[in-house]
């Protein structure tokens, strides 16, 4: 006969559950180690005092820094890009943060001469560090995803780098 002990069924079905288990923390685990390779500023180490608002951001793989932040209150990801003359949001994104389309130019960008709208952001952040009305550029043909942080944000404030560290300082 080939019956099978209520047990024995219990225990293969238990066997069966934690190996599931196993495998959703694995994937969680992993999934977590992944996006902090890419972006492990998703909340920047900030602090302030002094009348120095300072922020660290560690450089990702890539020797990017990317950091998480908000424009106008919105959750936005920054790519920090001290060569950028100002900062660059995709379209698609700059409708979901309310940016209305100015002025009609083009810019010179790695990837050649594009056409922007000129705009103004009336608040961005970064951890501790707060600026206001920042020109900026709605960038078409700009990948979603990523807002550049270029100059026009990054001109009154310091910024050092050293050993895959770069440190902003805001003074107040």
């Amino acid at each position: 006969m080939n019956e099978t002990n209520p047990t024995q069924k219990l225990g293969k079905y238990m066997l069966g559950g934690a190996w599931i288990v196993i495998l959703l923390i694995l994937i969680a685990f992993f999934n977590g180690w992944g996006e902090k390779q890419v972006n492990p500023n998703r909340s920047p180490e900030a602090r302030s005092g002094g009348g120095i608002n300072e922020v660290k951001l560690y450089r990702n793989r890539q020797h990017q820094y990317l950091a998480n932040g908000e424009i106008n209150g919105v959750p936005v990801t920054f790519i920090v890009d001290t060569g950028a003359s100002s900062v660059a949001v995709p379209p698609k994104t700059a409708e979901r943060l309310g940016l209305v389309r100015g002025r009609k130019n083009f810019a010179h960008t790695a990837n050649g001469i594009t056409e922007i709208f000129i705009t103004e952001i009336e608040s961005l952040s970064l951890g501790t560090i707060e600026l206001s009305n920042v020109p900026a550029g709605i960038t078409m043909g700009m990948g979603e995803g990523l807002v550049l942080l270029g100059m026009s944000a990054l001109r009154n404030i310091e910024f050092t780098h050293r050993d895959g560290v770069l440190t902003l300082k805001q003074y107040r």
